[in-house]
């Protein structure tokens, strides 16, 4: 007669509590700390800090590798994005907003650009109109015209996001290269953070902006378009418009002619001033010029949790 064996098998260690951690990387973010260890040393010294996380003793706070480790999860599940989301559900979504400001900013990276996909030379295109049955390739189609039939997600699904190199002229109009990524925010008048998207470096700002219209469009009410010379297309006009905006875009140089603005419309673009002071807060003051993670998802998550401590220290500034 054979004897059934019962093996039991002892829960291992419970999840530490994920709020708490999450708390934590914001509360980094806000005190501009470069490293999970200077943050982990902070918790274990600040009593208040500690508490106001969730960490009721000092023994509760995890080591380095579990901080490592529940950062990952949060990159995968993109909790940056859906937290900031109900911040703007929440305080927002039911608000008339004037203008909404439309920028980028260069986002250093501490990794090596990926490495490009060879190209195949195009074939010569002979000159002249075709001869009788022959038949060309269509030329393809481009991205801002596809953008226009497409959801927001399916837009943003085809922005390349791979680390690589940019180059771009900063506000006094000198070129600068960076390997790394690239933020383009929208903002309100109040310099609110409403949607932010993390993309390569080398990707131009105009590729980004009809996702971002029809982005923002879904979270907020607001009537103006504010954009740069960079942002100057056709399409990206036609799908402001027809989301229920009016587009002021500054005009392109390289153009034949530059029309300049009309006086209204001119007083109306200097709101647009509150993008860049958004961009320049989220370097200095929440961590976005000193990015230690590498890969696009935990980039990413990074940058959004400063997009969080930005959305909650200016709404406290207003409201204080």
């Amino acid at each position: 007669m054979s004897k059934t064996i019962t093996r039991f098998r002892y829960p291992g260690r419970k999840l530490l509590d994920r709020q708490a951690l999450a708390r934590a990387f914001v509360a980094k973010a806000c005190y501009r700390y470069a490293t999970t260890s200077d943050l982990r040393r902070a918790l274990l010294s600040a009593v208040n800090l500690r508490r106001i996380c969730g960490f009721v003793t000092a023994n509760d706070i995890p080591s380095d590798s579990t901080f490592s480790r529940a950062f990952s999860e949060f990159a995968v599940d993109g909790l940056g994005s859906q937290v900031h989301d109900a911040l703007v559900e929440k305080y927002l979504s039911n608000e008339l907003i004037g203008h909404i400001s439309r920028d980028s900013t260069a986002i250093i990276g501490r990794e090596k650009p990926a490495r490009k996909a060879v190209k195949e030379p195009k074939k010569p295109r002979k000159r002249g109109r075709p001869t009788k049955g022959e038949q060309r390739d269509a030329a393809p189609e481009k991205r801002l015209d596809r953008q226009v039939g497409q959801t927001a997600e399916e837009a943003i699904g085809e922005l390349p996001v791979a680390c690589d190199r940019g180059t771009k002229k900063n506000a006094k109009g000198y070129k600068m290269s960076w390997n790394g990524y690239k933020l383009h925010l929208d903002t309100n008048d109040i310099g609110l953070p409403i949607s932010a998207l993390v993309t390569s470096a080398s990707l131009h700002d105009s590729q980004v902006a009809i996702p971002l219209i029809k982005l923002t469009s879904r979270k907020v009410t607001y009537f103006y378009d504010l954009m740069d010379a960079a942002y100057d297309a056709n399409r990206i006009e036609e799908v402001s418009r027809a989301s229920g905006h009016v587009p002021i875009i500054d005009k392109n140089k390289r153009r034949n002619e530059v029309l300049p603005m009309a006086p209204h419309e001119a007083e109306r673009y200097k709101m647009r001033s509150s993008a860049e002071r958004a961009n320049s807060r989220l370097k200095e003051d929440f961590g976005a010029n000193n990015v230690m993670v590498k890969g696009h998802a935990k980039v990413s998550l990074h940058l959004m949790f400063g997009v969080i401590a930005l959305f909650s220290d200016q709404l406290m500034r207003i409201l204080g």
